[in-house]
């Protein structure tokens, strides 16, 4: 009786225990799912790092499957949270819940709710009360990026620096041969232009002078011409510095512009700075300064004693072969500046000059020219619109002028029409040039081209030579009894012609002196024939 008494007892503890652990395990797996539970709320939350619920209630989730949810909502300025507990397998406003087997609440935006909406699912207790924002959402993107584009980085620095150490490499080399070699001629500027082989690294040479960061040491000496916007001094660069020592240069001009004509130095360094300006025709630069000091700002170029062509021309009178010269140099300088091609056949921008006169044309000491002063010059890029070539004005000398120039009149919708105006203007020089030839007889002293007028005529009073009267300097019989001066006035008549699309271009001037060679043996069978009777006459005295 005892033992069935002490196994009943043992059985019904055993049972008491088992529904006792039952409870207690369904008691503890419903409370794994406690979660922050609120209907829609205010909050300052504003999307952006980590944020806690502004929520103070936290419920037992109803199913086995619940997990903690938090919403955020943005509308104009109405900010909102949402928490609640919800069964993944099943879609809240619409949306499948992902990433909810995460113990941090991680929102993550859906497109398409009407506002700005954001949400996040996790399984730990109470997990939706802090959410975070995840800022590098796109960083994905972002390495993607940054891996496709780092091996092209690395190619374009070990390009880049290859190709900065050939060019310095180039440039030693140049220098280490110019210091082997004989004495240079720096007046003309052949420094840098000493032949084929060595162009390249001159370009670059020059080109890095432009952005010196030092003021070279310069010592003025006397002024040589004064313009509209600016003074021209002789000055001598000093002994050891850059220039001086790996180009030669000691000798030098320099063009001064006060602080307020700095758009004049401004375009003027503009164009001279692009590498594909360089030609034995065209003013050698050196470099380009702002004197903060003396408030002016410079021009540094290469020197030419000769002076520039009006003052070589009003005091020299000149022979058929330097008439060549001088005026073959100034028609391939300005073909030149208006060709789209340097000489190796590399693209360049035509540039127009369109202040072309004798005054800036330079003489060099073999009597060539070179083309100076580009304050007023156009680079004729072919993306210009028509309103900023409108833009550069009615600008020039206006004794050459040409007659569409004068009359506002020039074609913008053809880059052409600036080409032609200069031609106009370089036809005015070469006659200026042919009236100082011992070839075409008696020579009178200097004129200008329209030597009637005025020193200096205004754009009115050419208005009615160049216009109304249809008027052009003077071509005398005498000078077309000379065959070659007589090709070079064809060539000047049609280079003035009054309509522009009429005119020769200044490459077909250029091709024309140099068909002119063979003129050289008979100019100078014809002067040998002048001086036989002054020879007799000399003995006959004797």
């Amino acid at each position: 009786m005892e033992l069935l008494r002490f196994s009943a007892f043992w059985c019904g503890t055993i049972l008491f225990g088992s529904i006792l652990l039952q409870q207690t395990e369904a008691f503890i797996i419903k409370m794994k799912r406690l979660c922050k539970f609120c209907d829609v709320r205010a909050t300052t939350c504003t999307g952006k790092g980590s944020c806690k619920v502004e929520c103070n209630i936290t419920s037992i989730c109803p199913h086995d499957d619940d997990v903690c949810v938090s919403i955020w909502r943005r509308k104009v300025d109405n900010i909102t949270f949402d928490t609640v507990c919800h069964n993944p397998a099943q879609k809240l406003y619409g949306l499948v819940l992902e990433d909810y087997n995460n113990s941090k609440c991680e929102m993550k935006e859906r497109k398409g709710m009407g506002s700005e909406f954001f949400i996040c699912s996790c399984s730990e207790d109470e997990c939706n009360e802090r959410i975070f924002f995840n800022s590098n959402k796109d960083s994905p993107v972002v390495e993607v990026i940054l891996v496709s584009l780092v091996p092209l980085l690395v190619m374009a620095v070990v390009v880049i620096t290859s190709f900065y150490c050939y060019r310095v490499y180039r440039q030693r080399q140049a220098s280490s041969r110019r210091k082997k070699g004989p004495p240079l001629d720096f007046s003309d500027g052949r420094a840098i232009m000493i032949d084929d082989e060595r162009s390249d690294s001159s370009s670059t040479l020059a080109n890095n002078l432009n952005h010196n960061t030092e003021l070279l040491p310069i010592e003025l000496d006397v002024q040589v011409g004064k313009g509209r916007f600016a003074e021209v001094y002789k000055a001598k660069l000093k002994q050891g510095s850059a220039v001086s020592e790996e180009q030669g240069f000691e000798t030098v001009a320099v063009k001064i512009f006060s602080y307020e004509e700095y758009a004049s130095w401004k375009n003027e360094k503009d164009i001279f700075s692009d590498a594909d300006l360089r030609h034995e025709n065209v003013l050698h630069f050196l470099t380009a300064e702002e004197r903060k000091v003396q408030r002016q700002y410079w021009l540094i170029t290469a020197y030419h004693p000769r002076g520039n062509l009006q003052e070589y021309l009003s005091h020299h009178i000149i022979s058929w072969q330097d008439l060549r010269v001088l005026g073959s140099s100034l028609a391939c300088g300005v073909a030149h500046l208006h060709s789209d091609h340097t000489s190796c056949g590399r693209y360049k921008v035509a540039i127009a000059h369109r202040d072309i006169k004798s005054s800036n044309i330079l003489v060099k000491s073999d009597l060539t020219c070179c083309l100076c002063d580009f304050g007023l010059a156009l680079r004729l890029d072919s993306n210009l619109s028509v309103d900023e070539l409108a833009n550069s004005g009615q600008v020039g000398t206006a004794r050459y002028m040409a007659p569409e120039v004068l009359e506002s009149r020039i074609n913008l919708e053809n880059i052409e029409s600036f080409k032609q105006a200069d031609v106009y203007s370089m036809a005015l020089v070469l006659w200026e040039i042919i009236s100082r030839c011992s070839a075409i007889g008696e020579v009178k002293e200097y004129e200008p081209p329209f030597g009637n007028l005025r020193e200096h005529p205004c754009v009115e009073s050419m208005k009615d030579s160049v216009l109304r009267d249809r008027g052009r300097p003077e071509i005398p019989n005498s000078w077309i009894n000379h065959t070659g001066i007589q090709m070079v006035c064809a060539s000047i008549d049609d280079c003035w012609d009054h309509d522009p699309e009429a005119r020769l271009t200044a490459q077909c001037v250029a091709e024309r002196f140099d068909d002119m060679e063979y003129l050289d043996k008979l100019s100078d069978r014809s002067d040998s024939e002048e001086k036989i009777p002054e020879e007799i006459f000399v003995v006959d005295e004797k």
